[in-house]
């Protein structure tokens, strides 16, 4: 589910969420610069009015595109060609006049999250296998709770295996995705790797091995903490 986050001081801010959740968006809203920025790390796209009461709507753009990459539609009280100049100078995605109906702002933001997110459904999500939960967008992996410290390389191979989790991820596959490679004698790390993400999650059962194919992860029901 994509987390949208609405900025803006008026009246409009509660039934531009409402508007947002009714099309299937996480929405929250927030009426100052500082809330925006405060919120920033949950959020997948920014709906920015430039006209805040604590700080200039430009200036709140700029410092979400020195954060990272969040896409931002900026909304300015006036149609002129100038507002929209300034907000995509100052790192908006798009900029749309205030007054545009919520049909347009639904089309504008499937078109700005395709533009940034192309594949959008590779995208990484939250994967939950109670008690083992992943986040993909912040790359944390929790059991029971507990954060479990992992390689970039760990992480990566639990997520592809938890992705699908009723299939069986092949040797060869899993040397493509993780490692980007498809050298057999490569793919003696696999093992390593596996080895190592038992141990922290402290069971063998938490990912199975598949004879003569490869690995899937295993089933929440058969792993509780501690197994």
């Amino acid at each position: 589910m994509v987390n949208a986050l609405v900025v803006e001081d008026s009246e409009s801010i509660e039934s531009t969420v409402q508007n947002l959740r009714r099309q299937g968006y996480q929405a929250k809203g927030v009426g100052t610069g500082s809330g925006a920025l405060r919120h920033l790390p949950q959020a997948d796209i920014v709906l920015l009015d430039l006209e805040l009461p604590d700080m200039d709507g430009l200036e709140v753009c700029r410092a979400i595109r020195a954060a990272g990459d969040t896409p931002v539609i900026a909304f300015s009280r006036r149609d002129t060609e100038l507002d929209r100049v300034l907000a995509l100078q100052a790192g908006a995605d798009d900029c749309v006049v205030k007054t545009c109906g919520s049909r347009e702002v639904i089309a504008r933001i499937g078109a700005v999250l395709r533009r940034v997110n192309p594949q959008g459904a590779d995208a990484p999500q939250s994967i939950s296998l109670r008690p083992l939960h992943i986040d993909g967008r912040s790359r944390e992996v929790r059991l029971g709770g507990r954060l479990v410290a992992m390689t970039s390389k760990e992480f990566e191979l639990l997520y592809v295996l938890a992705s699908t989790p009723e299939r069986v991820v092949s040797r060869k596959e899993l040397m493509a995705k993780v490692w980007e490679t498809d050298r057999a004698a490569s793919s003696r790390t696999i093992d390593t790797h596996v080895s190592s993400l038992r141990a922290k999650l402290g069971s063998s059962r938490w990912i199975v091995t598949v004879r003569g194919v490869g690995y899937k992860i295993g089933t929440a029901q058969r792993h509780p903490v501690g197994a």
